[in-house]
């Protein structure tokens, strides 16, 4: 078995992906879908957090090489637990960066310093992006913005999953950053499926979503 797949199967044994097609789930976007992906769940769970982190540590050393890695930068709020992992593995020091959308909550401080960006930087640091889901890359690409903003240099983002969505592609090709994710979607679907997770009915309807997810509950006849 692939490390995708692996990691796939791993993330659907503690629910971090489920599936609802009547009625399906509606994201804080208004968007809907079959799928939710709720990669926060790794945190509660120890011998499979650990399988993950070492999977963000063997891309880091195989992919990017330890050499190229002065700092890790994880984004506010789901991917800090995965960063301070993955720093605290490689001895590493880690900052993080709050979201600007005002949904999250968490924006740039009002009170305080005001900082966006929560830790100390070294000018000149190379600094790898911790992610936990890239949807459409937004939030991954405001972290390394912030952390160019402060003087370190980002060219890779690390995730746990992707939805391989062309807005997320377009983004990270527009702003120079290579973006490595352990499994996809596409992936995680597939292992349910042969898991019996799903039938081939349900696996047709969930990657129909994944093909097109704006367009898919028109489709569907739930708008």
């Amino acid at each position: 078995m692939k490390n995708e797949e692996i990691v796939a199967s791993l993330l659907l044994k503690i629910g971090g992906m489920t599936f609802r097609f009547d009625p399906p789930y509606t994201y804080t976007t208004g968007l809907k879908s079959p799928i939710y992906l709720d990669n926060r769940l790794v945190m509660s769970y120890p011998k499979i957090r650990e399988k993950i982190i070492d999977y963000y540590i063997d891309v880091i050393k195989n992919e990017i090489g330890t050499k190229k890695v002065d700092w890790i930068s994880a984004t506010a709020t789901t991917a800090i637990p995965h960063g301070a992992w993955v720093a605290h593995k490689l001895k590493l020091p880690l900052v993080f960066v709050r979201p600007t959308t005002k949904m999250a909550g968490v924006g740039k401080k009002t009170y305080g310093k005001g900082n966006k960006m929560e830790g100390y930087l070294k000018k000149g640091a190379k600094v790898v992006i911790i992610e936990d889901h890239i949807s459409t890359g937004t939030s991954a690409i405001d972290n390394a913005h912030a952390i160019r903003e402060n003087g370190g240099k980002v060219n890779y983002c690390i995730a746990s999953t992707t939805y391989e969505t062309k807005k997320a592609e377009k983004n990270f090709k527009e702003n120079k950053i290579k973006l490595i994710t352990l499994t996809t979607g596409k992936i995680i679907v597939e292992t349910a499926y042969k898991e019996k997770k799903l039938n081939k009915k349900q696996k047709s309807v969930v990657d129909q979503w994944l093909h097109d997810p704006p367009s898919w509950a028109k489709k569907m006849g739930f708008e």
